[in-house]
């Protein structure tokens, strides 16, 4: 093989009070096709996303990341690489675009070195690089992730949730760079704070996977990111609320933000939703666009 197309989905970490813990794929999608050229050197296409900006060098992360397995399989054998990217997924928005560039990276050299490493491997290269498994192992797996360090080893549990749910994510024009919304989180929390979200992240993950999601409003709420980070997100609370009294279950930041992702049953009216959140956007001067997404159950594959 000279070449590989790959499809790799949004995802949002955290989703709610799983800091750092819980992930989630969703069917928003970038397509990325990598190709090895007899000419040397880097060439890159963007179409969407990025295209003003995104260069062919190694410090780019779908470079970088694909020669992290390359290099590891061939022993720096020399290669030219041209990459065409359609991207969808919104950069420095909370929905996974730099997982989403590693994982791409990886997962076509895997393709193109017949396999050499499985996911459980690639996984941790990914998390070598992003330096958190929380949005790559979405991006990897698909569906709900659950993912934990174990040394400097990373591994991750990936669940079907009992039923489907709908995603109905807010993304506003603003953009919120991760760094900035790491800093705005606090040395130390109150040991009250870590047992109110061990105790919803752990109702969660028992509400999607036993099906009784009239407890995934509870479950969603969250002490240890949010409240820090609500300031950086202008009407966060307002959409929230609006969320749920046009029928979703709750909202959360997704990842690290700006985006803001109500969770909703699949039989409550998607559309309304999403025009209750934008309309509280708006009434704070933020302008954006919204997505009614499912959850994605494959994470990356060839296409």
């Amino acid at each position: 093989m000279k070449s590989v197309t790959l499809r790799v989905p949004a995802t949002s970490a955290n989703c709610g009070p799983g800091f750092d813990t819980l992930g989630l794929a969703c069917t928003y999608y970038n397509e990325v096709t990598y190709e090895i050229t007899e000419d040397r050197g880097f060439k890159l296409e963007v179409e969407g996303e990025g295209s003003e900006y995104l260069k062919p060098h190694g410090r780019n992360l779908a470079f970088l990341s694909f020669f992290r397995v390359w290099n590891a399989v061939h022993d720096n054998v020399r290669i030219g690489l041209k990459i065409i990217m359609k991207n969808r997924i919104p950069m420095s928005r909370g929905m996974g675009s730099s997982s989403a560039a590693i994982v791409a990276g990886l997962y076509a050299a895997n393709c193109l070195c017949d396999n050499h490493f499985s996911k459980d491997e690639l996984l941790n290269m990914a998390t070598e690089i992003e330096g958190h498994p929380d949005n790559v192992a979405p991006a990897l797996y698909g569906g709900f992730t659950i993912s934990f360090m174990q040394g400097d080893k990373a591994h991750t549990l990936k669940i079907i949730p009992e039923k489907p749910l709908k995603f109905i994510a807010v993304v506003p024009d603003r953009k919120l760079a991760t760094s900035l919304a790491r800093a705005a989180l606090p040395k130390e929390v109150p040991h009250k704070d870590a047992v109110f979200n061990s105790s919803h992240a752990c109702l969660l993950v028992g509400a999607l996977m036993s099906g009784k999601y009239e407890y995934i409003g509870e479950a969603l709420e969250d002490k240890l990111h949010q409240p820090y980070r609500a300031h950086l997100i202008p009407g966060l609370y307002d959409v929230f609320a609006a969320a749920k009294k046009a029928g979703a279950y709750n909202g959360i930041i997704s990842g690290a933000g700006s985006t803001i992702m109500a969770y909703a049953p699949i039989d409550a009216d998607h559309e309304a939703i999403a025009q209750a959140m934008m309309a509280a956007l708006e009434a704070k001067g933020e302008t954006g666009v919204y997505h009614i997404l499912d959850l994605d159950t494959e994470g990356v594959k060839e296409i």
